[in-house]
């Protein structure tokens, strides 16, 4: 391949290092930072015609206070733009939006022992977007550094068909089925997986700035309010989970 063709992913390579210098990721605790997550996907959810309106005009679900699930705000300059939800399933907690709307895919792999990570509940700032054409890569980018941190088997993607080809371009997924109807949401959502192993060397090599140190991955998911819980989710060798026998209810809004 010549330079030439090399030159514009390099470009944009360095577009995305010279942003994540600006980024703060952050772990969202506090109830005011938490309404203002759940309006921010209210908000971004409805503008692109993925919910109904609702009085109370923030979205939320029994997901956002479960013990393997962890809320992220993205700040650029001290201001939020995007957030992201990771959940993982693990024997200890095996239920997260994916699996609960995907079991016949994702249940064997659970009853397996298998480490999944479930990033989900993925939005943004209107303006925040506009500004920086870059803001899907860094925040997505909290999937890769969290597969890494729980040293998950799988990754996974519930997406709207129409946005397949990031997720296939960024992070290797494959579909896994046809979209289907999602719980309170308008338009169906379809199954992506990964096999997290197979492709963390690829991923790095195109996108440098998806590196994490020790360091970042610990100050993200071991916060001192968090330490017992983290190291309840590490406990791989403990029996695997029948989620037949754990489901949890349905959440009250669901998305991807």
């Amino acid at each position: 391949m010549s330079a030439a063709a090399l030159a514009p992913a390099r470009s944009f390579s360095g577009r995305l290092s010279n942003l994540l210098e600006r980024v703060d990721y952050r772990l969202i605790e506090s109830e005011e930072d938490r309404e203002t997550i759940f309006r921010l996907r209210y908000n971004a959810y409805l503008r692109e015609g993925a919910i109904a309106p609702l009085l109370t005009k923030k979205l939320h679900d029994h997901y956002d206070d479960a013990e393997n699930s962890w809320i992220f705000g993205l700040y650029i300059d001290e201001r939020l733009v995007s957030s992201l939800r990771i959940c993982v399933s693990s024997p200890v907690h095996p239920m997260t939006p994916a699996v609960e709307a995907f079991p016949d895919m994702l249940g064997p792999k659970v009853e397996r022992g298998k480490i999944i990570v479930d990033p989900n509940r993925f939005v943004a700032d209107y303006e925040g977007t506009r500004r920086f054409p870059e803001l899907p890569y860094l925040t997505t980018r909290l999937s890769f550094v969290s597969s890494a941190y729980f040293d998950a088997d799988i990754a996974t993607a519930s997406v709207r068909r129409e946005h397949q080809a990031f997720y296939k371009r960024v992070f290797l997924y494959a579909p896994v089925c046809e979209p289907r109807p999602y719980p309170t949401l308008v338009k169906p959502l379809s199954l992506m997986t990964v096999v997290c192993r197979e492709v963390r060397a690829k991923i790095l090599h195109r996108y440098p700035c998806y590196h994490s140190t020790i360091f970042e991955r610990r100050m993200l998911f071991e916060h001192l309010a968090l330490p017992r819980r983290t190291a309840t989710m590490l406990q791989a060798k403990l029996p695997a989970a029948n989620i037949n026998k754990t489901r949890e209810p349905a959440a009250s809004v669901g998305g991807r």
